[in-house]
């Protein structure tokens, strides 16, 4: 039993094998996975997504390379979908400094609206972060995140910081990379983070694991995650699987 818990099944890349790559997973063990949507088109095929199929669920927030075309009404639009009785989670959110679409003010204007909306509907949150970790970890710290929690999504940080963020009563998603030969961050966090912080996700269709770097990811590959992570625990992989899958389930009370 595995649960993928962020994929992109709403992308585009899956518009012309979406049934075969949801049997592939399925095939690998993967009984749950989490659609997350970012903007209006990916939200409404992750609603779509999560009515269609009994073991997909969905979370909808606002990615900050977008953050400027939000609007009051997209806000409103998100705390209307929170109802919903298959939306886990509200994101994802956060920040992203790489990309320089959205304005650093603006980003951080609707990473904390987003906050404030999570915290009102009592859902978890999750978050996106590209080389803005000081400021995502302040604004978590100020709006009051930890009232929710939730997942720093395809973590790249460093172990110390983890172990804050963990603090904050959120949990540490690893991705493909921890499989990357070169990727020492993420297998010092591996190692070092308890199982029972510790989720795992593909973020397909990027990010595939080793050996199809550079290919598109897909669900399937997240056993390659937890293979992973069990060899560098050096424990066994049905326990990084139970653990995981425990983890997934508590933090977005799903039964």
């Amino acid at each position: 039993m595995l649960f993928d818990t962020h994929v992109h099944l709403n992308a585009e890349q899956f518009n012309d094998d979406l049934q075969e790559v949801i049997e592939r997973a399925q095939a690998e063990g993967i009984t749950k996975m989490v659609v997350v949507g970012f903007d209006r088109p990916t939200i409404t095929k992750a609603i779509e997504l999560c009515e269609t199929y009994e073991f997909i669920f969905a979370s909808v927030g606002w990615h900050p390379v977008d953050a400027i075309d939000m609007q009051p009404e997209d806000l409103e639009w998100l705390r209307e979908l929170s109802a919903h009785p298959k939306v886990v989670a509200i994101g994802e959110m956060g920040l992203d400094y790489h990309w320089d679409k959205s304005p650093k003010e603006i980003q951080k204007e609707v990473f904390k609206q987003q906050i404030q909306l999570a915290k009102e509907v009592k859902l978890p949150i999750i978050i996106h972060n590209r080389e803005a970790t000081a400021d995502i970890v302040e604004i978590l710290r100020t709006e009051g995140a930890d009232e929710v929690g939730g997942i720093m999504h395809c973590y790249s940080g460093s172990v110390e910081i983890a172990k804050e963020c963990i603090d904050m009563n959120f949990y540490i998603s690893l991705g493909g990379p921890v499989t990357f030969k070169n990727a020492k961050k993420p297998k010092e966090v591996a190692e070092a983070i308890p199982l029972e912080r510790l989720l795992i996700e593909t973020d397909c269709p990027y990010l595939a694991p080793h050996p199809y770097r550079g290919k598109r990811n897909e669900p399937a590959y997240v056993k390659l995650v937890a293979e992973q992570i069990a060899e560098l625990k050096g424990i066994s992989y049905e326990e990084v699987a139970k653990a995981t899958t425990e983890n997934a389930k508590k933090l977005f009370g799903i039964n």
